[in-house]
């Protein structure tokens, strides 16, 4: 019998085709999958960096704050990323170097130009403050209590102000000031109607003053008086007045028209004359004036020329204007003008140099002869 070797059928070498082919398939199912997976991973990862990268970050402007994302690294390339740009003076709470983080808060001061002037000079300088107190302190203007600033200090800053600060000094002065004094008139029986008689010479006291200066930017703009007090205390002038009444009244009366009636007079011979007078003036105050003088005019209050050697000022009640005297020591005048400060036994005498005038100086005690409207001539 021969070998029965066993052949290879149709069925067993297509059994083995369909394996090597579902072999070959899931290789590239699997391979499929995996690349799907790769290609996912790798999707994944770049969002991850991407998302992480991705940083938002806070800009507060003046005070207005602002959400901004940004990829950048530091602050330089967050400003250059969002076109904001820093001018030499802004203030900025980070370095512009400096690395930024997500969720960071950035806050921008922007500079505003303001005028400063104090005293004689003007600078345009710049702040980042809020108000005008805080831009002068940081500016490194030191101010004193009594300086002025305007506006006021708690004005809010706004670009291009003009700010004023004025220097304010103050300088404490003495001054002196006479007191004048007083005069007192007191009664006086042992001496006669119309006679006055000094008893106490009167002086002048002194005040001292104590002013307050006020100076803005060295110019004076005000003075006051702080405190004062009495140097020198004044002393009062007392003038005894008499009130005893003379034996023999002599007088004249003045008619209606103006022209004098005579009453009976002694008669006297001085500097060769023989006259007559109505009454007689003992302890007569005179002084002098002048043309010269500022405030005197050349006509009198009659309405005549002063002359020298013949005018005189007098108080009406006491020498009719228009009547002449005859001064002792001095010679005969005619009393053609008044004076505010001529009032009863004074008389004024008239020169026509000033000079001549101050040299007079006050005669007391003299004696007056009261003559009439007419002048007495040499017999």
């Amino acid at each position: 019998m021969g070998i029965f070797q066993q052949g290879e059928t149709h069925e067993s070498r297509s059994s083995s085709m369909s394996y090597a082919l579902r072999w070959k398939h899931e290789k590239l199912r699997h391979a499929s999958l995996v690349a799907i997976f790769l290609i996912a991973l790798t999707v994944t990862i770049s969002i991850l960096v991407y998302t992480q990268t991705k940083k938002q970050v806070v800009l507060v402007i003046n005070g207005q704050p602002q959400a901004v994302e940004t990829r950048g690294e530091s602050l330089q390339d967050v400003l250059e990323e969002h076109s904001i740009t820093l001018a030499p003076h802004d203030k900025i709470s980070m370095p512009v170097n400096g690395a930024v983080q997500n969720g960071d808060r950035v806050v921008i001061k922007r500079a505003a130009p303001v005028n400063v002037s104090a005293g004689y000079e003007t600078k345009q300088l710049y702040t980042t403050e809020n108000t005008v107190e805080d831009a002068i302190r940081t500016l490194g203007y030191e101010l004193s209590p009594e300086d002025k600033v305007s506006p006021s200090p708690d004005t809010k800053i706004s670009s291009n102000m003009d700010i004023k600060i004025v220097r304010v000094t103050k300088q404490k002065v003495q001054q002196k000031a006479e007191i004048p004094f007083r005069v007192v008139k007191t009664a006086d029986p042992s001496l006669y109607k119309g006679d006055n008689r000094t008893l106490v010479s009167g002086k002048d006291g002194v005040m001292v003053q104590n002013i307050e200066k006020v100076y803005h930017d060295g110019k004076l703009v005000s003075k006051r008086m702080v405190n004062k007090e009495v140097a020198t205390n004044r002393v009062d002038k007392v003038i005894a007045v008499g009130t005893k009444k003379k034996p023999v009244v002599l007088a004249a009366s003045i008619g209606p028209s103006g022209s004098a009636k005579m009453a009976s007079a002694n008669t006297i011979s001085r500097a060769g004359v023989e006259f007559k007078y109505t009454k007689v003036l003992s302890n007569v105050s005179m002084t002098a004036y002048s043309a010269q003088q500022p405030g005197i005019g050349t006509r009198t209050s009659s309405g005549t020329r002063v002359t020298e050697g013949r005018t005189i000022a007098v108080d009406p009640n006491v020498i009719p204007i228009g009547w002449w005297v005859y001064i002792e020591g001095l010679g005969f005048r005619r009393a053609e003008d008044t004076g505010g400060a001529i009032k009863g036994n004074k008389i004024d005498v008239y020169y026509e140099s000033l000079n001549q005038a101050m040299n007079f100086g006050r005669k007391s005690g003299m004696t007056v002869y009261v003559i009439g409207p007419v002048r007495p001539e040499l017999n």
